[in-house]
């Protein structure tokens, strides 16, 4: 008997297409939702031919925070059983922590925003005299844009801390991060597989653009001189929302980066971004994403559908396993 493909994941609709595909191959899964499950570190035979991570680092914004730290010790268990997993633990950390990703970049000597960790906002004010304004606060473990928040000045920065206006997020952790004006007005987004590049879309701002969301598109509000909150337009639905997104392909020297930190981190599918900055054209990395929605339309936008090629891989695993 075949076991089953796990599929862990948390948000209600941004895997449908996947579940979907599974069922028109008739690969047999187990949908195991992140925000309520349990597994008994006794048993060594989970019944799984592969686990497929899908854990999002918003998914506290949905009422299920605690699945993002579970993820971790699920993870670990299934590996220490031997349970192929797509995205394991190492992954699963390098998703979770814009710290992480940070020093990773910096470890491969990859360019990045220049950034200050801070862990309580008696920190933040120090921090951002070392830093060029406009600059913006993000929340360790976000997701989706959440709790970042951008400040043009000093002042006005020192206002949201004497006014206790700034959550540095679940884990109390969060980076002051220079805010970079984006080179044609877009940011990039290059989506991986198996570690090795499968698209990249070039996704345009309304306003000034900026370097803040993961797998998330966000439009920045009119400038003025106080703090401003940072909304979000999901990617999977960009194009219905009149957000321009467009295919290209990054330079090989980007491409070849990308390959490198998915690849250190052990990320077998997600998205990197990137921006150029406008000020002097250098690229800076800015976010390492273990969940890769895709783009919403996506055989007119890139040429095709790569949630195939995700099942794919994934049915490679069983037919492996098995």
């Amino acid at each position: 008997m075949i076991k089953p493909v796990g599929i862990f994941y948390e948000h209600p609709e941004w895997f449908r297409k996947l579940f979907e595909l599974l069922d028109s191959r008739e690969i047999p899964y187990k949908k195991l939702h992140a925000g309520f499950h349990s597994f008994n570190p006794s048993d060594i035979h989970p019944p799984y031919s592969v686990v497929l991570n899908r854990i999002s680092s918003s998914s506290y914004l949905r009422g299920h925070g605690q699945g993002i730290f579970y993820s971790k010790a699920f993870m670990a268990y299934l590996e220490q059983t031997g349970t192929p997993v797509i995205n394991g633990s190492r992954a699963t950390e390098i998703e979770t922590s814009k710290a992480l990703q940070l020093l990773l970049l910096s470890k491969l000597g990859l360019a990045f925003p220049k950034s200050i960790v801070v862990n309580h906002s008696s920190q933040i004010l120090e921090a951002a005299k070392t830093l060029q304004f406009p600059i913006a606060v993000k929340p360790n473990i976000g997701g989706s844009g959440a709790g970042i928040i951008r400040f043009n000045t000093l002042s006005s920065l020192e206002e949201a801390v004497e006014n206790n206006a700034i959550d540095l997020g679940i884990d109390q952790t969060a980076l002051v991060q220079e805010f970079i004006p984006a080179r044609g007005g877009h940011i990039n987004r290059v989506e991986t597989l198996n570690g090795k590049f499968l698209y990249a879309i070039k996704v345009f701002t309304t306003g000034e653009s900026f370097n803040l969301c993961p797998a998330e598109i966000c439009q920045v509000p009119e400038l003025n001189e106080g703090p401003q909150a940072i909304g979000e337009v999901c990617l999977t639905t960009a194009p219905k929302k009149g957000i321009k997104v467009e295919a290209f392909t990054p330079p090989a020297q980007v491409i070849a980066a990308v390959e490198r930190i998915v690849q250190e981190a052990n990320i077998n599918v997600g998205g990197i971004e990137y921006i150029v900055d406008d000020r002097n054209g250098d690229i800076l990395y800015y976010d390492i994403n273990a969940l890769s929605n895709f783009i919403a339309d996506a055989e007119n936008v890139i040429g095709f559908d790569p949630f195939k090629n995700l099942v794919d891989y994934i049915q490679s695993f069983v037919n492996t396993k098995n």
